[in-house]
């Protein structure tokens, strides 16, 4: 009986994907809704950040809106500022007021931000982007005034650590019904991020949630998981060795791993005029060029010299590159819902699954372990040719524990003599001023770093890690009443590079934070 309707959700996992392609459709973006309106403010820089206007709160219907544009943008003396000045209103800058209180712990700051962070159902607002979600969720800050799928999980981290499991339950059901109504989990709640994910941590997840909920959780959410699988894995059962579709590639021995991706291949929207330079930058031989910065946009790491293949941006080619990080994730994802089958009582299921997380952690170890780096790093495989540049992606392997004992001794080699800096992890080796690379370093990849050295026996690395993390994290509130989106690891600078101004806030260095300093609460008195 649990086979039949295993079978029949795996039959729905592809409907799924079909009525998603059409929910994409049916749910209109701001480009869609705003026309040739959309093009000029963003083009023409109305706002300094593209992404004010795609999250603006319109005051009259948008018809009516392009309708009086279309009206006036001929008259003499027209002005495309003050026509959007008078029927929009720009975007809430989140927390960016918000001060700890004199003498107020750092986490006594951070449990009082989750309040001042959690959004519910009623605070939608008619004529957005942002798509309104059935729970309470918590948003990063700053600019980002929607739920981001990967920030979710280094977030919810630190909502257990202050005792609040009631958000860490309602957004994790909040991801269920996305993957329900859209077939996957998008990028964010907003209209156009509806055409990518972001790396799939639905079922680490699941499995923070069942330290406290038991294993009725696997159970609840296992359709769940195994749509958002059957996402990452469409179209790998028809490709060629040696082709990709989506997010699969098929190498020429037929072994099977997954890439980022982006089911379309237009400017972001959030980010119109940088994409549209960057395009001209690459020049009219690279027609993928929207589609592998979207791809970079789909792995969190927007922007890194990691998806270079030169030294600019305009060589971007994301997606010729199957990266360690989304692996992972995604064996840790074939064993969930392995765990799912045998709660379920469908040893058959389970261990179909693990066979294919045990194929998924050898095939890694062919292709993405660079012996001579000491450190998993990306494949190219349209070159087939291993990347060399050492990223802060190796310690995927460690935290899901798919490493060997020799590969997770040697990644932490690598770490202390490559990665680890003053302050923290830094995220490449490389200064480009992209802020996916040094100096800067980032919250979810100090925990990851952390949590995964200590799975492998090296307690004091992820010590001295922590401690170095921590140590800015609260030299920076000590001087600011602030936690930031990303701090620079090697001086004393805050963190910048990248497409926008340093964010506060901020969702994953709270949860991380706040997490750390229940693992190491001698830590707080730095």
């Amino acid at each position: 009986m649990i086979k039949e309707i295993l079978r029949v959700a795996c039959m729905g996992v592809w409907l799924a994907g079909a009525s998603a392609a059409s929910a994409q459709e049916a749910v209109p973006t701001p480009a869609d809704v705003y026309g040739e309106l959309f093009k000029a403010v963003q083009l023409d820089a109305v706002f300094p950040d593209s992404k004010s206007f795609t999250d603006a709160l319109p005051n009259r219907p948008p018809e009516q809106i392009l309708s009086e544009y279309r009206q006036l943008k001929g008259q003499p003396g027209f002005d495309l500022k003050k026509f959007v000045a008078a029927r929009f209103s720009p975007p809430p800058n989140v927390a960016s007021d918000f001060h700890t209180v004199a003498g107020q712990d750092v986490r006594q700051h951070i449990d009082a931000l989750w309040k001042v962070l959690e959004r519910k159902p009623e605070d939608q607002r008619e004529y957005t982007s942002r798509i309104a979600l059935p729970h309470r969720y918590i948003v990063p800050g700053g600019r980002f005034n929607e739920i981001y799928y990967w920030d979710s999980y280094f977030t919810m981290q630190g909502l257990e650590a202050s005792g609040r499991h009631d958000l860490t339950l309602d957004m994790i059901a909040n991801f269920g019904w996305l993957i329900d109504r859209y077939g996957h989990i998008p990028n964010g709640n907003r209209s156009y991020f509806l055409s990518r994910s972001q790396p799939p941590f639905f079922a680490a997840m699941i499995e923070l949630a069942a330290d406290q909920e038991g294993e009725s959780i696997y159970k609840k959410y296992l359709p769940q998981l195994t749509r958002e699988y059957q996402f990452w894995m469409d179209g790998a059962a028809a490709l060629e060795p040696g082709t990709a579709h989506r997010r699969v590639v098929k190498l020429a021995d037929g072994t099977v791993l997954n890439r980022y991706y982006d089911d379309r291949n237009v400017p972001r929207e959030e980010a119109y005029k940088e994409d549209v330079a960057t395009a001209k930058l690459a020049g009219p031989g690279s027609p993928e060029i929207y589609r592998n910065l979207r791809a970079a946009a789909e792995s969190g790491w927007d922007f890194s010299s990691r998806w270079f293949a030169g030294k600019t941006l305009a060589t971007i080619h994301t997606i010729d590159l199957i990266p360690p990080d989304l692996n992972s994730l995604l064996y840790q994802l074939e064993l969930t819902i392995a765990k799912g089958c045998e709660v379920t009582a469908d040893p058959a299921c389970a261990a179909d699954m693990k066979a294919k997380a045990a194929m998924r952690q050898a095939a890694m170890t062919r292709y993405l372990w660079n012996a001579k780096a000491g450190a998993f790093t990306d494949y190219d495989w349209r070159a087939k040719k291993l990347s060399s540049q050492v990223t802060a992606a190796t310690v995927y392997p460690l935290y899901f524990k798919l490493a060997s004992k020799e590969q997770g001794k040697a990644v932490a080699t690598t770490v202390r003599t490559s990665l680890l800096k003053p302050h923290g992890l830094a995220t490449t080796t490389l200064a480009t001023g992209e802020q996916w690379d040094d100096p800067n370093g980032w919250a979810p990849l100090q925990w990851l770093a952390i949590k995964g050295l200590k799975n492998y026996g090296e307690e004091q690395l992820a010590q001295t890690l922590a401690q170095r993390w921590v140590g800015k994290n609260l030299q920076v509130f000590k001087a600011t009443g602030k936690l930031v989106e990303k701090y620079d690891v090697v001086s004393d600078k805050a963190g910048g590079g990248g497409e926008y101004p340093l964010q506060d806030g901020f969702g994953w260095t709270n949860g991380v934070l706040r997490k750390l300093l229940a693992m190491y609460p001698n830590l707080a008195g730095q």
